[in-house]
């Protein structure tokens, strides 16, 4: 693994919309999207995304993602329609994502018998960077990248989870840029950018979910 090249590696980018961090043990998932790195860049040709319909209905919280709603939600696929799916694009791959440990724990929850090698959070090497901004929002901006994702992602907006997980995906290429002069291996790359602790199983808190 210390000599492969971090763009050979198999990442796959993740992002979930739920109910809400307040719902502790019982948040649901309501939307979650997921788009594979080829080179180091996002194949949208492979790209997923689904509605995912809660158990019970999603009162209006003004953390709720927009057009998450109950009329919204009624006919998506339950989750356990969801899982093949979501297993077979990312079980052996590394997650990457904007503070991705919050969506993982979410995600492992639901379904724990998803296996990857690892996450790699934007959040984290965002943070050695030479900006203070941390939403990804606000780095997509700071890194002149919002055109290119509303490119990729005509009709998404922030806080939605294709848009957010495409975000992600072109973020990574230009902190790698920022950092090293030359494209790092998996491992130089694994050193400040991997997230610990996959095995949680607790959802982020209310604060943390403000940087997504």
């Amino acid at each position: 693994m210390s000599e492969t090249p971090w763009t050979e590696t198999s990442f796959v980018a993740l992002d979930l919309e739920g109910t809400g961090a307040q719902d502790r043990e019982d948040e649901e998932i309501l939307e979650v999207a997921t788009v594979p790195l080829a080179g180091g860049l996002p194949d949208m040709q492979d790209a997923y995304e689904t509605l995912v319909r809660p158990s019970r209905p999603v009162p209006r919280r003004p953390w709720i993602s927009p057009g998450l709603t109950d009329a919204a939600l009624r006919d998506a696929p339950p989750p356990a329609s969801v899982g093949p799916e979501l297993a077979r694009r990312l079980d052996g791959r590394y997650l990457l994502g904007h503070n991705v440990g919050v969506d993982w724990r979410l995600l492992h929850r639901h379904y724990p018998g998803i296996e990857i090698r690892g996450l790699v959070d934007t959040l984290k090497l965002a943070k050695r960077g030479k900006t203070k901004t941390r939403s990804l929002a606000a780095l997509i901006d700071h890194y002149a990248l919002t055109n290119h994702v509303a490119e990729l992602v005509p009709d998404g907006r922030p806080h939605r989870a294709l848009w957010d997980t495409v975000a992600a995906a072109v973020l990574l290429p230009a902190l790698v840029e920022e950092h090293w002069p030359q494209p790092p291996s998996l491992a130089e790359l694994l050193a400040v950018a991997a997230h610990q602790g996959t095995e949680q199983h607790g959802r982020g808190t209310d604060e943390q979910q403000t940087l997504l």
